[in-house]
């Protein structure tokens, strides 16, 4: 513990409860306003009279209250008429984990939860969503992909969110006596109002590691650097993504095409269903798509906002000069989460360009065979081998 001490001053979001370091920090998208600050709107009705209270009375700023502890779900069974797509049965896998992943199987933050899961050679099943319908989900309150269910003593711990799925099962299997359900505690969801009023949710410390006391000789740089690279996966290059897989019409039903063989939705889907995800996904994509450059600024030639981000993040890890990895010797989480995203275009016209014309194939074909291969399982052998049960 002495040695994560002197790094505290550095890690200013951190506090220490219960033996263990959990982050305090506030959800990045809050912005501070005078429009929810009561101190501030009572001086806008001091000055502003009328004008200040209507303003006021327009936007609710009442707060918001927010429970203590364990807010991710805990389903007493599972979901009543759900069917199991397929399973993912991985021989090394030691962890004793009953996992299940409720996933649309291009969705970019899907593929990066099963990115992690292969790595790691955790074993789990899947439920494929209807995109549209969206029936598989119509149990849970959190209407968005992916969900995933951890069998416990307790029940079945849900999990929404990629990076705080991440998160959380990294921070478990670096771990030795800490079940599930405590460490998905350490990820509360909030609710609060945004500058309009609108009450959003957020899910805290998403991609912070719950280490406790286990730095395994990483830096706190190395640590800070992961999670912001992470972020910007999720944040920025997964923004350059649907401008592009979605550029033509001819495009996007290519794309949907290869949707539907790789998530075998003739298989999962009856016919109708399959041919609604097809033609009204693609036309509605591509339309939806143009939409997208707009509001994340790309250039008008999108492949090269694609070029751009992929380049950046090659030139990134030849910068810190340790590896072929931005982990160094062996990818760490930032790697995943890149890698995952990217694979979700793998089969579309946007990845084939990508691949001919920037810098990521090396980085990509190398993390592709880290995968696939679950290379990343004999790091967690020993912590999943110390656990009795799972909980």
């Amino acid at each position: 513990m002495a040695h994560l001490n002197k790094y505290i001053s550095l890690l200013r979001n951190v506090v220490k409860c219960n033996g263990r370091f959990l982050s305090t920090r506030p959800p990045p998208i809050v912005k501070a306003s005078f429009l929810n600050n009561p101190v501030f709107v009572g001086l806008s009705l001091g000055v502003g009279g009328t004008l200040g209270y209507a303003y006021y009375s327009a936007i609710n700023t009442e707060p918001v209250y927010n429970e203590m502890g364990n807010t991710q779900p805990i389903l007493k069974s599972f979901p009543e008429g759900i069917t199991v797509s397929r399973k993912v049965r991985i021989p090394e896998d030691t962890t004793g984990l009953k996992i299940t992943l409720f996933q649309y199987p291009t969705c970019p933050f899907c593929c990066k939860v099963r990115a992690f899961l292969d790595y790691y050679g955790v074993s789990y099943d899947i439920v494929e969503v209807n995109a549209v319908l969206r029936q598989q989900i119509r149990w849970s309150s959190y209407k968005k992909v992916p969900i995933l269910l951890v069998q416990t003593p307790n029940g079945y711990q849900q999990m929404n969110d990629s990076s705080m799925i991440v998160s959380c099962l990294a921070s478990y299997l670096s771990e030795t006596n800490v079940g599930v359900e405590e460490v998905a505690s350490y990820f509360p969801e909030t609710e609060y109002r945004d500058d309009d009023g609108v009450i959003k949710k957020e899910i805290m410390n998403r991609y912070f590691l719950m280490l406790n006391d286990r730095m395994n000789g990483r830096s706190v740089k190395d640590i800070m650097d992961e999670r912001k690279w992470r972020k910007w996966a999720d944040q920025t290059l997964v923004h350059t993504l649907s401008p592009n897989v979605y550029r033509t019409k001819e495009e996007a039903f290519q794309a949907f095409e290869w949707f539907s063989e790789v998530g075998e939705w003739d298989k999962h889907f009856s016919s109708w269903e399959r041919w609604l995800m097809v033609n009204v996904g693609a036309y509605a994509m591509y339309f939806i798509s143009k939409r997208l450059k707009k509001r994340h600024n790309l250039k008008d030639e999108v492949r090269q906002s694609l070029y751009d981000e992929c380049n950046l993040w090659v030139k990134t890890i030849e910068a810190r000069n340790n590896g072929p990895y931005f982990g160094g010797q062996r990818p760490n989480l930032a790697d995943l989460a890149v890698y995952g995203v990217l694979s979700s275009i793998e089969g579309c016209e946007a990845f084939k360009d990508l691949l001919g014309k920037s810098r990521i194939r090396s980085w990509y074909e190398k993390m592709k065979t880290n995968v696939t291969n679950h290379l990343g399982n004999e790091y967690v052998k020993h912590y999943a081998n110390q656990k009795a049960v799972v909980g």
